[in-house]
Parts: C-alpha cells; sequence; structure tokens
C-alpha cells in the first residue's frame, strides 16, 4: 500500500470528502475508526507483548511508539501516567475509538499533518459548497481530499486481495475491518462485490487466526444507536453474523448530496451545458473526469463517482444546470 502505515492508508478513505473545518458526525465515525486502525498498526508492527488474552505496552513501548505525533495523541490518553497499560485487544480498539471530542480533533490535526506533509491530502472547497444555494449565499464549505493516486492505489490493492483466489494478509484484513466499521465500504465496491466480500469475511472468520480475533468486536456506536431505528427501516443487512453491516448505506451519513450547479448560459446542448459544469469544478479547484456522456454523464469528482443529470431550478425565471448525485457501483 505504497509503503504507508495501516493507520495513514485508511485514513486516506476515511477522509476523503469529509468537512475539514468542522466536526460532524460523519467525520466523528470516521475519526473514531482512524483511531482504532492506530492500535491495529502498533499491533501488527509488535509494540505489544501478549500474555494469553492480554495485550501490554509497558512506559518503552509507548516511548518507541511516540515516533509519530498521530500515535502519541492516541497513546497518551491511554497511559494516564500509568507504567504499563494491559487488556486484551477488544478492550483496546474501543478504548481508542472512544477518545474525547477534544482528544479527537488533536489527532485529526496530527494525522492529517502527517499526510500533508507527504503530499497526500490537501484541504479543498467542498462539492457541496459548489452547489447554487450555497455559493450564491457566499458559504464555505472545505474539505479534505486524498491523494487520487494513492487512493486508487490502496482501494485496488484491497479489492485484489477480497475479490480474488489467494491469501489475505493480516494488513487488509484489518482494512475489512474498518471498513466494516466505519460504514464506507460501498464508496468503492459494489452490491454484488459486497455479497462476495461478505463470503470472505465469512470464510476468513472460520480459516484465519486474525480474522477470528479481530471480526467479532465491533466499536460502532453514539451515531449507529441513534440512528437504530432509521436503519432497521431503510438498511439491507448481509446475511452472515461476521459481515453483517458491510454493506450499510447509511442515508444520514452520506459524505456528498446532491448539489445543483447552475449554468451562467443558456445550452440547448447537453454536452456543452455538461461542459460549463466541469470547467466550473475545475474552476473550484476539484479534478474532474468524465467516464461516461449521455443522458446522465458519469463524472469522477476528486476520486469519487457522481451522476450528472440535467436539471432546472424552478424560480422567477427557470434556471439551467446540473444536478450532481453520487453514484453508487450497482
Amino acid at each position: 500500500m505504497m509503503d504507508l502505515k495501516l493507520a495513514p492508508s485508511f485514513s486516506l478513505i476515511a477522509l476523503n470528502a469529509q468537512r475539514s473545518l468542522h466536526m460532524t458526525t460523519v467525520k466523528k465515525v470516521s475519526l473514531r475508526c482512524m483511531a482504532a486502525a492506530v492500535i491495529l498498526e502498533l499491533y501488527l508492527e509488535g509494540y505489544f507483548t501478549q500474555s494469553e488474552n492480554n495485550l501490554t505496552v509497558p512506559k518503552e513501548g509507548f516511548d518507541q511508539a511516540h515516533s509519530t505525533l498521530y500515535r502519541e495523541t492516541v497513546l497518551l490518553p491511554l497511559l494516564h501516567n500509568s507504567a504499563e497499560v494491559k487488556g486484551d485487544l477488544n478492550w483496546w480498539l474501543k478504548k481508542a475509538s472512544m477518545l474525547s471530542n477534544k482528544q479527537l480533533k488533536k489527532f485529526e490535526t496530527a494525522i492529517t499533518d502527517y499526510l500533508k506533509a507527504m503530499n497526500l491530502l490537501e484541504d479543498i472547497p467542498s462539492l457541496l459548497g459548489s452547489d447554487m444555494y450555497f455559493d450564491s449565499a457566499e458559504v464555505e464549505i472545505r474539505a479534505y481530499r486524498s491523494n487520487m493516486e494513492a487512493y486508487t492505489s490502496i482501494t485496488e490493492n484491497i479489492r485484489a486481495e477480497i475479490l480474488e483466489e489467494g491469501p489475505v494478509t493480516d494488513e487488509v484484513i484489518c482494512m475489512l475491518w474498518l471498513l466494516r466499521e466505519c460504514g464506507c465500504m460501498h464508496v468503492f465496491l459494489s452490491l454484488n462485490e459486497l455479497e462476495k466480500v461478505n463470503i470472505k469475511l465469512h470464510d476468513l472468520y472460520q480459516s484465519n487466526i486474525w480474522a477470528k480475533a479481530l471480526f467479532p468486536i465491533q466499536i460502532r456506536h453514539g451515531i449507529e444507536l441513534g440512528f437504530k431505528r432509521f436503519l432497521e427501516l431503510k438498511t439491507k443487512f448481509a446475511k452472515t453474523f461476521i459481515g453483517s453491516s458491510i454493506n450499510l448505506i447509511f442515508p444520514a451519513l452520506e459524505r456528498s448530496q446532491a448539489v445543483f450547479i447552475e449554468t451562467e448560459s443558456w445550452f440547448d446542448n447537453s454536452n456543452q451545458r455538461l461542459d460549463a459544469v466541469i470547467t466550473r469544478l475545475i474552476s473550484y479547484g476539484h479534478e474532474v473526469k468524465v467516464m461516461e456522456r449521455g443522458s446522465i454523464a458519469t463524472l469522477k469528482i476528486d476520486n469519487l463517482l457522481y451522476d450528472a443529470i440535467p436539471h432546472f431550478v424552478m424560480m422567477k425565471v427557470p434556471i439551467q444546470g446540473v444536478r450532481i448525485v453520487p453514484k453508487r457501483p450497482l
């Protein structure tokens, strides 16, 4: 995964298109999973000593782990001035995911600074800010954009290991668990692929010792509890226990809602209208690629796919434009 450690790799997926200036509920869910990724990263690198079910990190182990600030911002709140801290894997992951809002903000700053220093993350105007209503009101909304090459490399590596025959590395097993807990696996996997992933998760749980230890652990809380009744009505659940919720699609947790971008001129030709909107998006700092043209075009904007639908808004006079809607693979 481009020689990145687990937590930065997962963060590039979890932070992409998230609001950068505000602590939204959606971003808080991502940050809690990113903090858990730090624990898994340290576990894979051997920072823990294991005795029966307990994982222990002595004070010197914490000092070693301080080589990067993002690790320190997760570990120090767990240390509490103790000579050592111990607990089972479930305890460590849940404790890391329960950092306070203030601690989460420090962690966000540390991990984003780390990624920005490597030119893997940038802060750009949010796509939502391009919406006619936000734009006309001069409301500034900014978002993170992960480096497109890095994002593609990480997601394609995950897809290759879980959708093709062959062994799955411990790091990808961690990624699967993190994506499941974060609820964002559907961003780059189709519904058909999610069914295959569900089967793969079940098979890994049956045959892989690491998966058997990790997959039963759940750190989802707060937002999931708050939307429990809503999700029961709106969510399609996977078929097996281990894969349950891998294909949860949270309508209330969508990173990018549909936005309407008006054109400055009136066009009779849909291609001209689309080109005008693309030019406008690029002027706002977005990277746009046309994947497919037609009555409903498919655009790739800052790592994510969208349908571009011709649309009118009826005001005193009709306003012509394009509605940009998140596209979910079928």
